[in-house]
Formats: C-alpha cells, sequence, structure tokens
C-alpha cells in the first residue's frame, strides 16, 4: 500500500512539473536570449556602471562573480557582527565572528547551512535584509553561471560568454522576483506566517509557557524553496507550522524546489537547438531522482523490528501531517536539489534511509540540482560520460557539436574532484587534529558510533555541495566547525564555479562540429543510461569507503541485532 501512496505522490509532482516545463523553460529562454533591457533593468545598469550591450570574456565574468560574492559576505557579516544596533532586533545581541563568517560564507554560496537557532539568533532586520537578499542573489548567481555555460556550448567561434550583471539582474527580476511575489502571498493564503509582530506566549499541552517567534516568514521561506536555498526561519526549518503548516503548503515548497532546476533543461535544449538533448538531461534526473524516493520510503516503511512496523514504518522524527511518503519526498527533494530545507529530522532516519539523502548530495546533487548548479553539474558529468564512451568506441569524444578535448577534460575532471577532496578532508582533519577531534567528541557529537561519524560525514557533504541540511544530531556552533564548514561551502561553491566559467570559455571559441555518421547520438536512452551510470559509478569509486564506515555499517548493524 504504501508503494502505491508513494507512486500517486510521485506522479502527482510530475504531472504539476510536466505542465509547467514548457512555459517555464521556453521563458527562461526569452529571458537570457532577448537585447532588450526592461526600463527598471536600464536604471540598474546605470547605477553600477555597466553596458549591458557588451559582452565578457570568461575571465571578466569570474571577475564579476567573485567580486560580487566577496562583498556579499563582508556586508552580510558586517549585518550581523551590528545587529544589536539594528530596528527589528528583537532584544538579540551581535552574532559572534566565528558564527557570523560561517553564515555569511553559507548564505553567500547558496548553502544556507545553520549552525544556529535562527528564532534565538538573528533579529527580523537580519532575516530580511541580510539572509533573504542573499537567497534571491546567491540562486541567481548559480543560474547566471549555468547559463553561461550553455552560452558555451552554443555560440560559435566568440570570445565573449555574457554578461554576469546583466545574467544576474534579469535572474532576479524577471525571474526569482515574480515567481517570489505570486507564490509568497499563495503560501500567506494557507497559512504560513507574514507580519512583524512580537513573540507570542502560549500554554502548552503540558501546561509549560512558551514563547514563539514571528515575523516576515512567507516572504522568505518562498524564495527559500524557490531559490533551492534552505535556511530556515526557525530552527525547525519547514517542519515548524509557521512556515509549513499543512499539505498544501508542503506540496508547494516541494514543487518550488523542483521547477527552475527542472524548466532549466528545457532552456538548455532550446539554446543549443536542440530539445531532445534537454529531455535526455531531465530523464537522467528523473532516473536519479526515482531511485533515490523510493530507496528512502522502503528504507522508512519495513524495519526488522516488529514495534516499528506496527506503526506503519519509522515515524521518529517525522510530522504526522506529512506522514513517511511526503516526508521522504520533501527530503529527497531538498537533499537532490541542493537546497537543505527539511520537513522531518533526517538524523532519526534509519541508517539506510538517511544514507540516500547523503548520497544525493555525493552525486553532486544533479537529480535536479540546485537553481543552475544542478545544470551545469549535470553538463559537466554529460561531458565525462561522452569522453569515455569516446575513448570505449576509438571516437573523438564531441557534445552539443563542440570537441571534447584535454582542455575540457581536465577541467571537468578538477569540477568533480573538488567535491570529495574537500569532504574528505574536512572529516580527516576533524577526526585527526588533536584539538579538532576534542571538540568534535566533547561537544559536537550527541551520538558515538557509527552514527557519529555520519553525522560528521553528512555535515562536510552538505557544505561541500552547497546543500545546507543537517542530521541535526551535531552542534556545529564550535570554533572548528563554524570555521571549517565555512571554508568548506566556499571552496564547494567556488573552484567548481570557476571551473564551469573557464569551460563555457573554453567551448565558446570553438565552432559548431558538423553530426556524421560517427557521431555519438547524446539525446536518446542509450546516453542516459550511459550518464546515469557514470554519475553511480564516480560517486561510489568515491565515497563508498566513507559510507561503509558509517551508514552502511550502521545499517548492517541493525539487521543482524
Amino acid at each position: 500500500m504504501v508503494y502505491i501512496y508513494a507512486f500517486l505522490a510521485f506522479a502527482l509532482i510530475a504531472l504539476i512539473l510536466a505542465a509547467i516545463y514548457k512555459p517555464l523553460g521556453d521563458y527562461m529562454y526569452n529571458v537570457f536570449t532577448s537585447d532588450k533591457d526592461l526600463f527598471f533593468e536600464k536604471w540598474i545598469y546605470k547605477i553600477i556602471g555597466v553596458d549591458s550591450k557588451k559582452g565578457q570574456t570568461w575571465k571578466a565574468y569570474l571577475r564579476g562573480v567573485l567580486g560580487f560574492s566577496l562583498m556579499s559576505v563582508l556586508f552580510l557579516y558586517l549585518l550581523q557582527r551590528i545587529q544589536h544596533w539594528l530596528p527589528f532586533n528583537m532584544g538579540f545581541d551581535n552574532v559572534p565572528g566565528p558564527l557570523a563568517f560561517n553564515t555569511a560564507a553559507s548564505f553567500v554560496t547558496n548553502t544556507n547551512w545553520q549552525s544556529y537557532s535562527p528564532d534565538v539568533t538573528l533579529g527580523y532586520t537580519v532575516q530580511f535584509a541580510g539572509l533573504a537578499v542573499q537567497n534571491f542573489v546567491s540562486a541567481a548567481v548559480g543560474i547566471a553561471v549555468a547559463i553561461a555555460l550553455v552560452r558555451g556550448f552554443a555560440w560559435r567561434k566568440s570570445e565573449t560568454i555574457g554578461n554576469f550583471w546583466v545574467d544576474l539582474t534579469r535572474a532576479t527580476m524577471r525571474l526569482l522576483m515574480p515567481i517570489a511575489i505570486v507564490m509568497g502571498i499563495i503560501l500567506i493564503a494557507l497559512g504560513v506566517t507574514q507580519n512583524f509582530a512580537d513573540w507570542i506566549h502560549v500554554t502548552t499541552i503540558a501546561g509549560n509557557e512558551q514563547t514563539i517567534m514571528q515575523g516576515p516568514v512567507a516572504s522568505q521561506e518562498v524564495i527559500k524553496e524557490l531559490g533551492t536555498n534552505g535556511g530556515g526561519f526557525f530552527n525547525a526549518n519547514s517542519s515548524h507550522p509557521y512556515e509549513n503548516p499543512n499539505m498544501w503548503t508542503n506540496l508547494i515548497e516541494i514543487l518550488l524546489m523542483l521547477c527552475i532546476p527542472v524548466a532549466l533543461t528545457r532552456t538548455t535544449g532550446r539554446m543549443v537547438g536542440n530539445i531532445k538533448q534537454g529531455y535526455a538531461l531531465l530523464g537522467a534526473m528523473v532516473v536519479l531522482f526515482g531511485i533515490s524516493f523510493l530507496c528512502v520510503v522502503t528504507a522508512e516503511s519495513f524495519s526488522s523490528d516488529p514495534i516499528t512496523n506496527l506503526t506503519g514504518g519509522s515515524m521518529e522524527g517525522k510530522e504526522n501531517r506529512f506522514g513517511i511518503v511526503w516526508s521522504g519526498l520533501f527530503g529527497t527533494t531538498s537533499t537532490s536539489t541542493s537546497t537543505g530545507a527539511v520537513n522531518s529530522m533526517h538524523d532519526s532516519y534509519t541508517a539506510l534511509g538517511g544514507m540516500m539523502y547523503m548520497l544525493n548530495m555525493m552525486l553532486g546533487e544533479v537529480s535536479p540540482g540546485g537553481v543552475g548548479a544542478g545544470l551545469y553539474g549535470i553538463l559537466v558529468m554529460a561531458i565525462v560520460t561522452v569522453f569515455i564512451a569516446g575513448l570505449m568506441v576509438g571516437r573523438t569524444p564531441e557534445y552539443l557539436g563542440k570537441k571534447i578535448g584535454p582542455r575540457e577534460m581536465k577541467m571537468a575532471s578538477l569540477y568533480f574532484l573538488v567535491m570529495p577532496i574537500t569532504v574528505v578532508a574536512g572529516v580527516a582533519l576533524s577526526f585527526a587534529v588533536p584539538f579538532a577531534r576534542q571538540s568534535i567528541f566533547d561537544t559536537s557529537l550527541n551520538n558515538s558510533g557509527n552514527h557519529g561519524f555520519s553525522e560528521v560525514v553528512y555535515a562536510f557533504t552538505s557544505a561541500a555541495n552547497n546543500n545546507g541540511s543537517a542530521f541535526a544530531g551535531i552542534t556545529a556552533d564550535t570554533p572548528w566547525l563554524d570555521t571549517m564548514l565555512g571554508l568548506a561551502v566556499l571552496l564547494g561553491r567556488f573552484l567548481p564555479i570557476a571551473l564551469v566559467i573557464a569551460l563555457a570559455g573554453s567551448l565558446a571559441k570553438q565552432d559548431i562540429v558538423p553530426e556524421t555518421s560517427g557521431t555519438m547520438k547524446t539525446d536518446n536512452r542509450l546516453f542516459v543510461f550511459l550518464l546515469v551510470f557514470v554519475i553511480f559509478i564516480i560517486s561510489a569509486l568515491t565515497f563508498f569507503p566513507t559510507l561503509a564506515l558509517g551508514p552502511l555499517a550502521e545499517g548492517l548493524e541493525g539487521l543482524v541485532a
């Protein structure tokens, strides 16, 4: 019965996404290919001194991304450090330096990892003027980089790959802002809180007194999901009834996380002049997503514990209003889209269920990945796939009409090495450096053994993939983890972006190679299978030893017991 329910939930999401796939994908195509600026955009360009008609080389484009992001980190860091003197501070003190750095790095990189409880740490001004702003512009940066890479495939003999400031402005003003306004109003109508009111005092069922923060929640909730950010207004994130009060809001939030990453495949197909290429990328994303969701539902619904089976599955850490299926669908969506939002406690999932969330991130979050980041991630994986296939059949690898030579393969190889090196190095240092190990065991871990190891692995995997979700059994607000996870989110974001932009520049300089009878087809089911296989193999070879020490060992231990 649970599989039927899971299938119906999956089918409902798929049908709604299918209905918006073409119009949203075509709209984004028009946004990023139009040569006309809207009147308010002209004023923005005039203020910041940008010629919107002038393209940028990949080096200039990269300087724009890094410069804008650096200023964003400094601004958000400063905002937290002077919080006590800001209006609507709700009586909170200034955020300590290490935590302010971690939070600034996290939100600017679209990670939104939170080493703090937001409803007892940040006032309304920092929330809406700092965090919510970064939710928009960090998502827009990801979209801009993805569009730049697609231009690299689509353009011929070009020294430029577009204009970062134009792409950033259009992604924010024409795409994210309009959708956020409409969907924010809908979330308010469905019960999500939106005000600047003071704390409310309630008496719990047990007779205890409790104070609950309110605030401009809906406006941040909508862009948190739409921009695949994930940072919640409350510590409980999307399991909090003020953020996600019912099944309708839960459905909308899942759709918000998926709509842009999914529709960007349509945009890609339009830009390269072959719609089927977009469908092939989408097919690989759907296969990976479907397998993960099925595994999570299975792991949470069936257990060796008879008491758990009698209650209908593992409901620990899950809201009754969502149950296993909708909690699993939300969790699969958030860890597959680089969002980090949660409507259940991932730390309370079974060992194998939690492992699937970890694996979603270890795959590179390409199913379908974050806004922009998922698209350029799977395009890099597609480059690796055609290169491997070309070696197997003895042909020069080509993808979307561009030859994949040594330069392109070096950048693609370095791209998928950044994340695992960052994860493994972070975990290794946390257990190898004496003072760090002491901090981890004395302060951070609430669980010992395999599960405690899994918590640390999950934290660095989430940070290096710019996801932001957590097992939540780990206390991350320590000088060591604040610093190391802050560095992990910066490395995991900007090193891959630099490689992608350089790759876009290299591809844009090439001419289109005419298709011949020897050209490998990259828009059919065989290529989809190869792409999924390569993604799995690369991740399995990289992370299997780590998983064997954590969730796999814990899961096997539970089966034996």
